[in-house]
């Protein structure tokens, strides 16, 4: 009597490897967590570059000068470097949550249990950032104040990236099978 191969899944649970989605689940959400870890680091650091950004997406100086779009300007550089210093608070919180995420994704995949409450932390970081890009950078600073229409001071296409990443990454967090140890 020949032997039945073995199919590569039951090697992988004898062998006690880690389970595929909740890994990938991890890993983008620690992805995800260092990137934003950096740009909070990068904007805490080097406060004046990403400043004079803020400032002439508020400011609206650099687009079209259309008086029905201008009124929506923001020129105060008070009221400026309050939105940049909120901006920074929510990346640096959303930085902290993803990587609490990060540990207890770690955690679970020990086998400690605890899938759940990884997805859970991941969803409200990720949240936070696709608030900030889709929400702050994308509608409000991309439509709001017409950043679309500057040449030199236009962050949609890293905004854009920065939200589909976080939003990919949030897909597969909640795909079927994450919370599961046998997957």
């Amino acid at each position: 009597m020949t032997p039945r191969p073995r199919s590569r899944y039951s090697f992988r649970r004898r062998a006690g490897a880690l389970p595929v989605l909740p890994l990938a689940a991890a890993l983008l959400t620690s992805t995800v967590a260092l990137y934003m870890a950096l740009v909070a680091f990068g904007n805490i650091t080097d406060f004046d570059t990403n400043r004079a950004f803020v400032h002439h997406v508020l400011a609206m100086d650099t687009t079209f000068k259309d008086p029905d779009l201008t009124w929506r300007a923001i020129e105060s550089t008070t009221l400026q470097d309050i939105a940049y210093v909120l901006i920074i608070a929510w990346e640096t919180v959303a930085a902290v949550v993803l990587v609490v995420a990060g540990v207890v994704w770690a955690r679970a995949l020990r086998g400690s249990g605890g899938f759940a409450r990884a997805r859970r932390v991941s969803t409200v970081g990720l949240l936070m950032v696709l608030l900030l890009f889709g929400a702050g950078f994308i509608a409000i600073g991309g439509e709001w104040f017409a950043m679309w229409q500057s040449k030199a001071w236009n962050g949609l296409d890293a905004a854009m990236r920065d939200f589909m990443l976080a939003a990919f990454t949030l897909l597969v967090v909640h795909l079927p099978g994450v919370e599961e140890r046998g997957v």
